[in-house]
């Protein structure tokens, strides 16, 4: 395909904007798929992705299309992930294109994602079509919108295309939009190699298929490459596109988009934003904004039968084949046994792993609470970085601790802020701006700690604003501190797997209250069974179970009241034997318990 009749573009959105529906009416008005074999969501392979409606894991798709005035184009949609889990993620696919569909919920209007998304674009000079989606629902405001992408994103209203992605309206005007509005990509062809991996997939026949953007030259089987950040060097095996499944070409040149196969074994070798150029003739610079990318909340994972461990253990192997996000490595704990302690993106991420484990490979399991990294200075001028509670140094030796804190944009229709306002201060929100969009609408930004968000804090928000409130968030940086560990005791023994690092105002608050769940969840016993809060040596909380005891002073229908007590006193003897030697059973969902939102 020649050079000026490539397309390249994206589709950012808020997550439910109709992202995925569009890219179905894209891929369905090309025809690289016939109506018998097309399902909805199409580009989403993933079961959970269709069930929750959201994309986790980005695609890419080149359709055909020919214009009214008859020329011939190859349209390279690469679609994005909708969450701010997998922000970095977006910002690489936005980085691959030259032109990106800002779609907008008609009912909604523009939301927080639909702002970061917007600046993403705007910072790598995209040509930005504002499309308005949704538009023949009932409840649509197309002024309102209008005005919107006029006040909030500084757009031209006139500009914005009138779209239904689920009744295929407006959908000609769009492709015509795409194909004389988004410019065709640059690059010489002559020049050494010159490509971005914006992602990977793992095929168990053929190992990874890397997804790359040809920004400079051309790739070809035979060619020897090398990639930029680990120094790796494979031989290419295969170039191709995407339709749908894999589509074999002899060469991809600059200005494409597509795949290659070298015989690469681990997901991991390929980072998504990294430079592939070739071994003879390299490129002399690499591609500008790659890092690597870095958990920010972390949990360890127990097997809920202690025989289930080596299968849970094959099971995040092949995850991992698919995730090269996800972090693991071996861990143990004296109440649950052996497992991993794992690292995540964020918390979709984490219950995404959760979901995949039970459901692909069918095995029960058990998270510990959710934990961020912090950073320890000790007196000695020693600094240590841990996210495990157990790693937690003795007080005396710590001259300080400090904890990351995020940037908090959230958007919220006004008659919910004073209660969204007294969340974030409870969360140790410090407000940093507030600006009214419109007479119905306000963005307030707030610098809070991620420790605070990772609990409870998006389920409140939704339900504080009974789902109208939208939030995103980036990581600012790491600040000084109070922090304790908080260690749970039960029947005088501590469960290691129950600890958790807390800013030391909220320990009473969170062990009272995790106490109290635990009485709830764990069964009756023979002897009484005390649930406390400890930070360091003292009792912060309790709670008691009481016994089940028999009643023996029934066959006393008479006599002294000295034979009743010298019963009571031999059962209160056998109980407080019992309670020396006895265990406490801990059910699962005690553990669960623990990590559920707070509906007091």
């Amino acid at each position: 395909m020649k050079q000026e009749n490539i397309r390249n573009f994206c589709i950012i959105a808020h997550i439910d904007h109709g992202k995925s529906t569009l890219a179905d009416r894209f891929i369905q008005k090309s025809g690289i798929i016939s109506d018998r074999d097309f399902r909805d969501q199409i580009l989403d392979s993933m079961d959970i992705e269709r069930e929750r409606g959201i994309t986790i894991k980005s695609q890419a798709i080149t359709m055909p299309y020919t214009s009214r005035s008859g020329e011939n184009y190859a349209l390279n949609l690469v679609d994005t992930p909708g969450h701010v889990d997998f922000s970095y993620e977006v910002s690489r696919t936005i980085y691959a294109c030259e032109g990106a569909l800002l779609l907008i919920d008609a009912t909604q209007g523009v939301e927080a994602q639909t702002l970061s998304n917007f600046f993403m674009a705007l910072e790598h000079n995209l040509e930005i079509i504002p499309v308005i989606n949704k538009i023949d629902l009932p409840s649509s405001d197309i002024e309102g919108v209008k005005h919107q992408i006029d006040h909030e994103l500084g757009l031209d209203p006139d500009s914005a295309l009138m779209v239904s992605a689920k009744a295929g309206t407006g959908l000609e005007e769009l492709l015509e939009a795409i194909v004389e509005r988004v410019p065709a990509p640059k690059g010489d062809r002559e020049a050494p190699l010159k490509a971005l991996i914006f992602d990977s997939h793992y095929d168990s026949y053929r190992g990874v298929v890397v997804h790359i953007r040809v920004f400079e030259g051309i790739l070809k089987p035979e060619d020897i490459i090398k990639l930029w950040s680990t120094k790796a060097q494979y031989k290419v095996e295969e170039t191709g596109i995407f339709k749908i499944s894999l589509a074999k070409t002899k060469e991809l040149c600059a200005g494409e988009v597509g795949y290659f196969v070298a015989g690469i074994k681990t997901i991991s070798d390929t980072k998504i934003g990294d430079t592939i150029t070739q071994m003879k003739n390299p490129c002399t610079q690499p591609l500008e904004g790659f890092r690597e990318v870095k958990p920010v909340v972390f949990s360890s994972i127990y097997p809920v039968d202690a025989n289930d461990y080596d299968e849970l253990a094959s099971s995040m192997e092949k995850l991992k084949l698919n995730d090269a996000s996800l972090v693991y490595e071996k861990d143990s704990s004296a109440a649950l046994g052996f497992g991993f302690r794992c690292g995540f993106l964020g918390l979709l991420h984490l219950e995404i792993v959760q979901e995949r484990i039970e459901r692909e490979f069918g095995l029960s399991i058990v998270f510990t609470a959710p934990s961020v990294r912090y950073y320890i200075y000790k007196k000695d001028g020693q600094m240590i970085k841990i996210d495990n509670p157990l790693e937690f140094p003795d007080v005396t030796y710590i001259e300080k601790t400090e904890e990351p804190y995020i940037r908090a944009t959230i958007m919220t229709p006004t008659e919910y802020l004073g209660n969204i306002i007294n969340l974030c201060l409870e969360k140790r929100g410090e407000q940093t701006s507030m600006n009214y969009l419109d007479e119905k609408r306000v963005e307030i930004i707030y610098e809070m700690p991620l420790s605070e968000v990772v609990f409870d804090f998006y389920d409140r928000l939704k339900s504080l604003s009974r789902g109208y409130a939208s939030f995103d968030y980036s990581l600012i940086d790491y600040k000084e501190t109070d922090l304790v560990k908080l260690d749970i005791l039960i029947n005088s023994k501590p469960v290691d797997a129950l600890s958790m690092l807390v800013f030391k105002d909220n320990a009473y608050a969170r062990a009272r209250s995790i106490c109290k769940k635990l009485s709830n969840e764990i069964p009756r016993h023979q002897f009484k069974v005390p649930i406390q809060g400890a930070v360091g040596n003292s009792i912060i909380a309790r709670e008691t179970i009481p016994a089940l005891r028999k009643d023996v002073t029934a066959k006393c229908y008479g006599g002294d009241i000295t034979r009743k007590r010298k019963l009571l006193e031999k059962q209160k003897a056998g109980k407080k034997r019992m309670k020396m030697v006895g265990n406490v059973e801990l059910p699962q969902s005690a553990f669960l318990s623990v990590l559920k939102t707070d509906t007091e």
